[in-house]
């Protein structure tokens, strides 16, 4: 009976030391400097220019770089909203997700989680995942999209697109509304400003500078 307890105890003590063991590494390799972020930054506000034309202004409450195995990528796990310009500096498309991951040498971008794209004539883009593939400037994904347009409501499964969201394609059409538009109301807001609406003048905003890097 006596040898039996002595057994026991011994082996609970090599359960418990086991278990410590594996924590143990899991504490070990969740704080290793290879799992964490070489740059971490707050409330972060940038412009990317080509020529010295601005093409991207991106703007993340959290930003988090990383280097592991030799691929490096930045993390947004707070959201981000990416807008993208024209030589006029027109606003041609934007992007906002609650969560992306952008991959520095693929040039690839992955957006997680209420995703919302848009294009220059305000067509709006929703869904819960997206890629876009900077190379190739193609947005694609697999998963159940809608598209909402000023007189129109499309629904399906997968969607592909070029980065400016003209020429695109829903793999898998679920439905399609139309939407009545009043073309009455469009004519009043299209309709060109009168001269006491001419006369007035905004007072002037400042703006956050952000910081500029050349592409």
């Amino acid at each position: 009976m006596k040898n039996s307890s002595i057994a026991a105890l011994f082996l609970g003590a090599a359960i418990i030391f086991y278990a410590c063991e594996n924590d143990i590494e899991k504490i070990k390799a969740f704080s290793s400097p290879e799992n964490l972020p070489v740059i971490e930054a707050q409330n972060f506000e940038t412009l990317f220019t080509d020529s010295g034309q601005i093409r991207y202004s991106l703007k993340a409450p959290k930003l988090l770089r990383f280097k592991n195995d030799g691929k490096e990528f930045i993390e947004f796990p707070e959201g981000m909203h990416l807008v993208q310009y024209d030589a006029k500096q027109k606003i041609i498309s934007s992007l906002t997700a609650d969560y992306a991951k952008q991959f520095l040498k693929d040039r690839k971008w992955e957006a997680k989680n209420n995703v919302v794209a848009t294009n220059a004539q305000g067509d709006t883009l929703k869904t819960e995942h997206l890629f876009w593939e900077e190379k190739t400037g193609k947005i694609y994904t697999d998963d159940f999209v809608k598209i909402i347009r000023p007189d129109q409501i499309i629904t399906g499964v997968g969607f592909t697109s070029d980065q400016y969201i003209q020429k695109w394609k829903i793999k898998d059409l679920k439905g399609t509304i139309f939407l009545a538009v009043d073309n009455k109301k469009k004519k009043e807001e299209e309709a060109p400003p009168t001269t006491e609406q001419n006369n007035k003048t905004d007072k002037p905003q400042s703006f956050k500078r952000p910081l500029k890097f050349e592409k």
